[in-house]
């Protein structure tokens, strides 16, 4: 009997042993970000505490360029479609690479934050396949922005994971051109990845179709309630374009590089009369962070050619945020 009763107890003791170190095991920690302050990550950290008992979905969603990786010096979409354009258009007279090349040019000489610029975009890449224009984004960010990931970006993405969070990105790029390297690089699902999206037909070519909403300016928070159907609880973002959707989340906002210089217009909305910095600097559910994005490079090579041909097509460079 007293044998049965030592068991008994040892057994119990083993099962207490065993259930605590499940506890411990799948108890979600948070991980210090390293490139930004204690103030930052303490309030990360109590956020992402107070989410571990919802039920709900937990969603996070974020812009690409200039928030999750960098935009210095050109943009990723326009350095590839520029590429593509040189390489295989430029100088030839047949018909298309003629209408390619004329797409080109309004692409240079147009409006580069409104829907015609985002048409027109689409309107290049029509007639390849989904496959061909994966590969073309995929190459363009092994060339030359394998590195521009921002690592504080990545170590937040991974807490968020943690807390068992979905993480969407919602780019004005387009969709194709960008879905395999960032699946690749962050480790999300394709389908989580959501930007400018074009009808593709049964034989899987793209074409110059935008399906909406369209994820440009305001139509990222459209992007929002049609595609993710649920309310975020942190969303990042960079520029004046994502005003809309930061504005969706119903935790943090998390602003990313704010540009202090350019003061908006009546055509900035809510932000009209401010710079990006000064209007979240009022929002006391917004964080302002910064993550360094600079060249990694010189403009030209060692043989004095033009390392991009966004910078040999005449384009201003977006501005470098060195990191303090």
């Amino acid at each position: 009997m007293k044998k049965m009763n030592f068991m008994h107890r040892v057994l119990s003791l083993v099962a207490v042993v065993l259930l605590t170190s499940s506890f411990t095991l799948s108890a979600q920690t948070y991980r210090y970000i390293k490139g930004w302050p204690k103030e930052v990550n303490d309030r990360l950290e109590s956020f992402l505490n107070s989410t571990i008992s919802m039920k709900d979905r937990k969603v996070a969603a974020f812009d690409c360029d200039g928030t999750l990786f960098g935009q210095v010096p050109y943009y990723l979409a326009d350095e590839a479609l520029y590429d593509y354009a040189k390489k295989n258009y430029e100088g030839k007279k047949d018909a298309k690479s003629v209408e390619k090349m004329k797409i080109v040019d309004q692409l240079l000489h147009g409006d580069n934050v409104g829907l015609e610029y985002v048409q027109n975009r689409a309107r290049f890449l029509s007639g390849m396949t989904a496959d061909e224009i994966k590969k073309l984004g995929k190459d363009m960010f092994k060339e030359k922005y394998q590195t521009k990931f921002y690592p504080e970006m990545k170590e937040l993405l991974a807490n968020l994971k943690e807390y068992d969070f979905e993480v969407w990105v919602i780019t004005a790029s387009p969709e194709l051109l960008y879905e395999q390297f960032v699946v690749e690089e962050l480790g999300i699902p394709n389908d989580r990845v959501l930007g400018i999206r074009t009808v593709t037909t049964v034989d899987g070519v793209s074409t110059d179709q935008l399906v909406h909403p369209v994820s440009q300016d305001g139509g990222k928070a459209e992007v929002i309630h049609t595609m993710i159907k649920a309310r975020p609880l942190l969303v990042g973002g960079n520029s004046r374009g994502d005003m809309e959707m930061m504005n969706e989340s119903a935790g943090i906002k998390l602003m990313v590089n704010p540009d202090n210089n350019k003061v908006e217009g009546k055509s900035g909305g809510l932000m009209a009369g401010h710079t990006a910095k000064q209007y979240w600097e009022k929002d006391p559910r917004a964080m302002i962070v910064y993550c360094n994005d600079v060249p990694e490079t010189d403009y030209r090579d060692i043989n004095k050619k033009y390392t991009y041909v966004t910078q040999e097509y005449g384009v201003k460079s977006n501005a470098v945020n060195k990191k303090q």
